[in-house]
């Protein structure tokens, strides 16, 4: 069997201490802007001795995984979920599967009413982070730098609703002029693994020159998909109820209906869509939120994948990175050149007779 090039590093999700670092099969990882990226694997367990290091290391919802390639940190998350399983031939492993370290703001809500008035986007996303990592217990080592958007919010989160942080940062980021997020995981220059609150407004953008991809050459497969299923020219958004009394009939707060009528003057037909935004209570924010998402649906963004063979060149820390993408085949027997940013790489790793590959999902730039 290939030796893998990875090493996982099992830590204690609040302090980092290093447990230990046991072999794994069959290693699947993935990492996205705006989406919460996944590990999967299994550690065999082919003695007592390994089987007892697999106990002490692998405590779901309370250890830290890092997978490192070399010496360089390529993902990081937390543990959420194993499954001991046994073969017919007797043979023992722990599956196990774990979340980036944006799925633990899906794990916290808020407690108490939280107030913005004209304060940066930016800072209330730390502020959110803030308030998470302040509670005892809660403080998982998530750093962030502090570089303004200039993009001023009103806010008001309340104690009654428990709302998610995860939601709360999405629903943030998703309205009119708003930004991207993640959370990067990495190896600073004093060798500490880090874990870095990533805010890019209005995108992440990362390095300075492109890759050059080719196909026939390094790309070896591609996939265009396309779909107008969430395609809509037409939108209204609901926001909270705007009766507060309990005996009387409620109604949720509404945007206007916003018509696109020069895409139907070209030709298309009327697509409705409405999204609903519970916790919204201004009427402004409400219509930002109901644009933000008609100019989403308009044009729903397709997202092409290639895979490429995995080379020095292409690493996680690539999301956020422009590649020129060249492809000459039947479909585009002219030939296609052109720049896309890396919003995905999924990673998967060598195995008998296939070699270590990457797939990278796209998204053409604005």
């Amino acid at each position: 069997m290939t030796a893998s090039p990875y090493r996982v590093l099992f830590c204690d999700l609040r302090s980092d201490r290093l447990i230990d670092a046991l072999p794994i099969q069959g290693v699947a990882l993935d990492d996205f802007i705006g989406k919460t990226g996944r590990l999967s694997g299994t550690v065999p367990i082919p003695n007592r001795a390994i089987a007892e290091r697999a106990r002490t290391a692998i405590i779901d919802g309370r250890t830290g995984v890092w997978v490192q390639r070399g010496r360089d940190i390529w993902w990081g998350g937390i543990l959420w979920t194993s499954n001991v399983t046994s073969d017919t031939r007797g043979f023992l492993g722990v599956q196990i599967q774990a979340g980036g370290w944006e799925s633990y703001l899906y794990h916290r809500r808020l407690f108490d009413t939280f107030i913005a008035e004209q304060v940066d986007q930016a800072d209330i996303v730390r502020q959110l982070i803030d308030y998470m990592q302040d509670t005892p217990g809660g403080d998982i080592g998530i750093t962030y730098d502090t570089a303004p958007h200039r993009v001023l919010r009103d806010r008001t989160y309340l104690r009654y609703d428990q709302p998610l942080i995860g939601d709360l940062v999405d629903d943030l980021a998703a309205t009119e002029n708003g930004f991207e997020w993640r959370i990067a995981s990495y190896r600073n220059a004093d060798g500490r693994r880090i874990k870095r609150l990533q805010l890019g407004h209005p995108i992440i953008r990362t390095g300075t020159s492109d890759i050059v991809l080719d196909h026939p050459g390094p790309v070896l497969t591609h996939a265009w998909p396309t779909s107008a299923t969430g395609k809509a020219n037409t939108w209204q958004s609901r926001g909270a109820s705007i009766n507060r009394n309990q005996a009387a009939e409620s109604y949720p707060l509404l945007s206007p209906v916003l018509v696109n009528s020069a895409d139907i003057e070209a030709g298309w037909p009327r697509l409705d869509g409405v999204s609903d935004h519970t916790t919204v209570e201004r009427q402004s924010t409400l219509d930002a939120h109901a644009r933000a998402d008609a100019a989403a649906a308009l044009r729903p963004v397709t997202i092409p994948e290639i895979t490429v063979r995995l080379t020095g060149s292409i690493t996680p820390a690539l999301l956020g990175a422009t590649i020129r993408l060249r492809i000459r085949d039947l479909w585009r027997p002219e030939g296609l050149d052109a720049r896309y940013r890396i919003v995905g790489i999924s990673i998967s790793p060598p195995e008998r007779g296939r070699p270590e590959t990457a797939r990278l999902y796209l998204e053409q730039p604005a």
